[in-house]
């Protein structure tokens, strides 16, 4: 693989040739937002890369609470992960229809239960079928394996955590939802939804890390990073709508070997809900130099 690519981030000609090998499952994250117009699940019906399985991030998530595909248990995850045929051993390449947008947050979040061999498909689905590689329509039926979890809760921001990181300063925020909504000047897609960003946060709108659904070179991301402002000696909390696109920042820090990071779970469907935490609107704070 090249050095200046993400070790985490594999192109279509390898997971072609990977394709049948008994330690390889590949899983189809697409998640799209109402904006978008596409729908998920009737995609994969069409048409999946071959083998892969349909991980559906809303109901592989804590069920009990009202925000959007938040993390679930370890032990509800092991077991959904294992009804799929993954184990915490195998080697996990995820992808969306789009290339970088969904797929991140189910890298992350199965690095975060344990498996250490997890990747996301460079291009996503759309570059696979714009490239005319192989697809099926008929959803696998994969033999059950036991997925031992080894939940890294440190990685993990729940609210109380995101007060004192607000109020102390402790951690950057950088924030994946786009600039308008950053800044308050386009509406929230939610209803009942605040407008504006955390304190002393930092805009990195999600879309700036790829260039159609494919992911930027090392030093692109490292450029991209510093711009906004993010010190990559420090550490840094991830935030975006609800917890998706936070993960592609996340993606890019551990690309570029920058492990002291968390991410904001509930994001801003929490946050920017209540109307008990503080908001601030317009632009970001100007960087220093």
């Amino acid at each position: 693989m090249s050095e200046t690519k993400s070790r985490f981030v594999v192109s279509a000609d390898w997971l072609q040739s990977e394709l049948g090998k008994a330690d390889l499952r590949v899983l189809d994250a697409s998640f799209y937002l109402p904006a978008q117009k596409r729908d998920a699940d009737a995609e994969y019906a069409a048409g999946h890369i071959p083998g892969a399985i349909r991980f559906d991030q809303d109901k592989i998530a804590d069920r009990s609470t009202s925000l959007p595909h938040t993390i679930p248990s370890p032990d509800y995850f092991a077991t959904e992960a294992g009804r799929l045929g993954i184990s915490e051993n195998d080697r996990i390449v995820v992808y969306d229809g789009i290339g970088l947008f969904a797929s991140p947050r189910v890298w992350w979040l199965f690095r975060v239960m344990g498996a250490k061999n997890v990747f996301v498909l460079d291009g996503g689905l759309d570059g696979w079928k714009a490239e005319g590689r192989p697809l099926e329509t008929e959803a696998p039926n994969p033999a059950p394996a036991t997925f031992t979890p080894n939940f890294d809760a440190s990685r993990v921001v729940t609210l109380d955590t995101m007060r004192d990181i607000v109020s102390s300063g402790a951690m950057q925020i950088a924030d994946a939802r786009s600039a308008g909504r950053f800044a308050a000047v386009e509406p929230e897609p939610r209803a009942g939804m605040r407008s504006g960003h955390m304190p002393g946060a930092r805009s990195l709108p999600s879309g700036v890390f790829a260039s159609q659904g494919r992911f930027k070179s090392l030093p692109e991301l490292r450029q991209t990073i510093e711009d906004a402002g993010i010190d990559l000696s420090k550490p840094v909390v991830t935030s975006c709508g609800s917890g998706i696109t936070a993960a592609i920042i996340t993606l890019a820090l551990e690309s570029l070997g920058h492990h002291d990071n968390k991410l904001y779970d509930g994001s801003w469907s929490e946050w920017g809900s209540r109307d008990d935490t503080p908001i601030v609107t317009g632009p970001p704070t100007p960087v220093k130099v």
